[in-house]
This record gives C-alpha cells, sequence and structure tokens, in this order.
C-alpha cells in the first residue's frame, strides 16, 4: 500500500512537471524571456503589451531588455508580431517603449492605413486605434481622411496639448482656446542715493 502512494505521488508529480515545461514550451509569452528582435509589438500570455527598453551602462553599453507594459491588448494573448506586418504597417523591430508620435507623421500614417497593414494585422491596428483614442482621434476617419483632413486631424494630436472635443460635446475646435499669457505690467522706480559721507 505504500509503495503504490509513493508510486501514485511520484506519478502526480512528473505529470505536473511535464504540464508546466509543456506550457512554457507552447505558448505562455512572458515579455521578459523575449530577446530584442522580437520584443516590440509582442502581446503576453497575461493580455498585455511588451515594451522595449534601453539602458546605458557606466561602460557605455546599450542593453535592451523586454518589459510587461500596463497597457492591454483587445483579445489578444500570445503573439509576437510579423515581420509581414512590421514591415506592411511601416514599423521598426527596435522601437522603445509604447507612443503616439508616429501618428504625427504622414508616411507611417498612410502605411498603417493601407490595406496590406490595416486588413491583415489585427495588433498593430489595435495598439494604434487605443493610441489614437487616447489623444482624440478615431484611427478609422483619420484613414478615411487621408490627405489634407488628415493632416488637419495631425495638427491636432500636435497642438498645444489640447484634446479635440468628442462629436457629442457640441464644441468645435474653435470655441476651445489656450489660457492667455498674464498680462505684464511696467513698474518705474526712483532711485534715491545715499551720500557717501554723513553730513556734517
Amino acid at each position: 500500500m505504500a509503495s503504490s502512494f509513493v508510486s501514485l505521488k511520484a506519478l502526480i508529480s512528473l505529470a505536473l512537471a511535464l504540464s508546466l515545461c509543456v506550457q512554457g514550451t507552447l505558448g505562455g509569452i512572458t515579455c521578459e524571456h523575449l530577446d530584442k528582435n522580437t520584443c516590440a509589438f509582442a502581446v503576453s500570455s497575461s493580455g498585455t503589451r511588451c515594451v522595449l527598453e534601453k539602458h546605458v551602462k557606466r561602460s557605455g553599453d546599450e542593453v535592451y531588455t523586454c518589459r510587461t507594459s500596463e497597457i492591454e491588448a483587445d483579445k489578444l494573448k500570445d503573439w509576437v508580431e510579423t515581420d509581414e506586418c512590421i514591415q506592411a504597417c511601416g514599423l521598426n523591430r527596435n522601437t522603445l517603449g509604447i507612443s503616439s508620435d508616429a501618428l504625427v507623421e504622414p508616411c507611417f500614417v498612410h502605411k498603417l492605413c493601407s490595406s496590406r497593414c490595416y486588413d491583415n494585422c489585427p495588433n498593430i491596428i489595435d495598439l494604434y486605434f487605443n493610441l489614437a483614442a487616447g489623444e482624440g482621434i478615431f484611427l478609422p476617419k483619420l484613414c478615411e481622411a487621408q490627405g489634407a483632413n488628415a493632416r488637419r486631424e495631425m495638427s491636432e494630436i500636435r497642438s498645444s496639448g489640447l484634446v479635440a472635443p468628442a462629436p457629442e460635446s457640441g464644441l468645435s475646435m474653435n470655441s476651445v482656446m489656450a489660457p492667455a499669457m498674464a498680462p505684464t505690467t511696467s513698474l518705474t522706480v526712483d532711485y534715491v542715493v545715499a551720500p557717501a559721507m554723513p553730513p556734517n
């Protein structure tokens, strides 16, 4: 009886160990285990986006690390972006961090909105859809505008920190104004000169 208990315990331990190995081998992307060439635009098994970071050592050597961000992907998990999508969408594997800065570049927006990217790269479109929304821009509208209106949309992103008002608000960009500078006042000062020697 004791030997069957030991063999059952050994069998359960072996099964548990194998399940952990298979899970680690077959899936379960952990951002911290990705290298420089797979980190940017990847999504972990928990559904959070991976970010590539660069650190400079005291020796001057650059070290790249992949970390888990707090940004969640919509319905995506265990995703390393393909080279085809990186190229089609005008991205770079060495992109550091996550930023909406690229949305102000007309060439990038053109590639992002191309059917090659927009229709075939759901991970990248999900990321930039949310980044654009954070800037008050609706990505499908930006892609539809392409041209003069796209420049206007991008100029709203470049604006002095103002976010475009929501369509339901009834406000136009003309009614949202930056704060005026405080008026300056000029002061006149009458100088009084003290005598160099005390009076007698």
